[in-house]
């Protein structure tokens, strides 16, 4: 990317969204009508002498007409329906519900505009402006994760990307045993212990030197179905995101293999708990294929202590053990941009808020970055793989997943060449489709992407802007909720929010005040939750949106305990109910940042709460009477 493009300093965000009220719609139709008048103008452009293949005497016929008119009836009921039945989140101060939000405008626009070619990123030659678009964004992935010799592409989700990641994992973990096999000099002198403990660098190194007997080396890798059990347990917080068991059943590894890591109060990876576990697998000489670390979680936007779990490598390195480290960032990897500066360089804690001042990331001058996500993020680049998501917190369509990796050697250990669809050796700038999961992928996702961030650098100037935007509203929504209460039937309800937010998901229980009952404070947050949600009324009518989740025993342990202890709850009662359902919203808006904004919404979300527990209420007691 061009200096100019990385940094953009007079950034106005309200210029890159159609807007709350389509207060851009205009502008939006102006740009659209002038990209399609372009790719009209190209196809009429391309070889002028050939004829026509549709005639006057074709668009003057019945049947034409029929058509066109069958055409128009089916789109008009298309929009019906859509508009019926879709979720409003582009609603600043009413949708706080799941990771959708505004979609940039320049991703909208380069979509719309790239699908009328409808290029295909797995083979070059059916689309070259977009595989070259891909390419690039998987460059600057690489650089936002701080990766020097990186390489990145776009996947169609963070399952997906989890699913790759967790491939070059096996793959990798298992090339010194084929090159055992297949040259031996290779690995001279190390025990089968050591083999499962190389480090992914020196692994890579090796494969370099195999020379021509590569190809060889990775027929006898995992892929061959070969040592899957030897390669040991895939450790995982218990704020996974369930592609992690999809991931492992599919890959071959076995869901017996993936071993959940404790979580603290505030739902972070227990570093302490992680450091045990990979002790008493070693103690049985069983090694650990590898352990994720999550940036954002799904339900908590918690950010696990990356640069911890790094630390616990190089200790255990020296021991004899090593794991391979994949971030799962599919939420909060775009977050990284609030620490990068013009030039790509992690910016001093010590100058974050001033360097944050000047570029206008918050509004008011508070100190919103947590010390500890400071660090998680800094040592992103020392992961060996990063899942992130550019259709969730890069603001672009769906569907637009996407994975990086530390060296791009490593996309050797994966890949497959199909020469229908590209050459080996070939002198092109991308041969995609021999390095992904994926087959046949839409190049409009890629030209939406590269516009995003060819429109907003990756950096504090840019996306570190609208991640700014984003963390602060969450703050303003969080600090709401705190002294939040209702009176309704006789009853006083007052609002629990979780924890301060590390990233800008907010989650929160609705108690009344002295019920010492789980099992009822769990339905009343149900009943609530489908009054503010798709599941009764209109969508398009809500006033206030939200999601919800369950923080249950079978997945979360006791980690939800102190929360729950902290509403008046026994232990014993925990234990009875099993779980605690929780209200959940990601707030992703770019516009609950602004006081003046967020002072309009509160008191009318007050009131929309208010009426949804009326009815909550009204509900419970129409019950008891009959």
């Amino acid at each position: 990317m061009e200096k100019s493009n990385r940094s953009l300093k007079d950034l106005d965000l309200n210029a890159l969204f159609i807007g709350d009220k389509a207060e851009n719609g205009q502008l939006y139709k102006d740009l659209l009508n002038k990209l399609v008048d372009e790719h009209l103008g190209w196809r009429k452009n391309y070889i002028p002498s050939d004829p026509n293949m549709i005639g006057p005497e074709d668009q003057n016929s019945p049947a034409f007409k029929k058509t066109v008119g069958h055409m128009k009836t089916v789109l008009d009921q298309l929009s019906e329906r859509i508009r019926t039945e879709s979720v409003p989140w582009h609603s600043a101060g009413r949708y706080w519900g799941h990771m959708n939000s505004e979609t940039l405008m320049p991703a909208l626009l380069a979509y719309n505009y790239a699908m009328l070619w409808n290029g295909n990123n797995v083979a070059y030659e059916s689309s070259p402006a977009t595989s070259q678009m891909e390419e690039e964004v998987g460059q600057e992935f690489a650089r936002l994760m701080g990766y020097d010799y990186g390489w990145g592409h776009i996947v169609a989700d963070g399952s997906l990307a989890n699913l790759e990641g967790l491939w070059y994992a096996r793959n990798i973990k298992s090339l010194p045993f084929a090159m055992k096999e297949v040259n031996p000099e290779l690995v001279a002198g190390k025990s089968d212990w050591e083999l499962l403990n190389m480090p992914t660098k020196e692994i890579m190194d090796l494969l370099e030197n195999a020379g021509s007997q590569i190809d060889e080396v990775k027929k006898r890798s995992a892929r061959s179905g070969k040592n899957l059990q030897r390669l040991g347990k895939w450790l995982v917080p218990q704020t996974k995101h369930y592609s992690w068991m999809k991931a492992a059943d599919i890959i071959g590894i076995g869901l017996d293999q993936v071993v959940p890591v404790p979580i603290d109060s505030n739902y972070r990876m227990d570093i302490q708990a992680l450091e045990s576990i990979i002790r008493k697998y070693a103690a049985e000489k069983t090694p650990i294929l590898g352990v994720v670390g999550v940036a954002g979680s799904t339900e908590e936007g918690a950010v696990d202590g990356i640069d911890k779990i790094v630390a616990l490598r190089q200790k255990l390195q020296k021991e004899g053990i090593y794991f391979y480290l994949h971030v799962d960032a599919a939420y909060g990897g775009y977050a990284r941009a609030l620490f990068l500066d013009e030039d790509d360089q992690f910016i001093p804690y010590k100058n974050l808020q001033k360097v944050h001042a000047e570029n206008h990331v918050f509004t008011e001058d508070k100190e919103y970055i947590k010390p500890e996500v400071y660090a998680a993020y800094k040592a992103f680049d020392q992961a060996e793989s990063i899942t992130i998501d550019p259709h969730k917190m890069g603001y672009v369509p769906y569907s637009a997943g996407g994975i990086v990796i530390q060296d791009i050697r490593m996309r050797d250990t994966i890949s497959y060449f199909a020469t229908y669809v590209f050459e080996k050796g070939a002198d092109i700038p991308a041969l995609l489709g021999a390095y992904i999961l994926e087959g046949s992928k839409a190049g409009a996702t890629a030209a939406s992407v590269w516009a995003a961030h060819h429109t907003l650098p990756l950096n504090v100037t840019g996306y570190g802007k609208l991640k700014g935007a984003s963390i602060e509203g969450a703050h303003r929504y969080y600090d709401f909720l705190k002294n939040l209460k209702f009176e309704v039937a006789g009853k006083r309800i007052s609002v629990h929010p979780l924890i301060s937010p590390d990233f800008n998901m907010v989650d929160y229980v609705l108690k009344e005040d002295g019920n010492d009952d789980l099992i009822e404070m769990n339905r009343l947050n149900h009943a609530f939750y489908e009054q503010a949600s798709y599941v009764k009324g209109s969508l398009y009518g809500k006033e206030y949106i939200v999601s919800h989740t369950d923080f249950a025993i079978p997945d979360y342990g006791d980690s939800p305990l102190a929360f729950v202890e902290s509403l008046g709850f026994s232990e014993v009662e925990w234990r009875h109910a099993g779980k605690v359902t929780i209200i959940r919203a990601s707030v992703m808006t770019p516009y609950m940042n602004q006081r003046e904004n967020f002072d309009y919404f509160a008191p009318r979300i007050k009131k929309a709460i208010q009426a949804d527990l009326e009815k909550v209420y009204a509900s419970v007691n129409q019950k008891e009477n009959v």
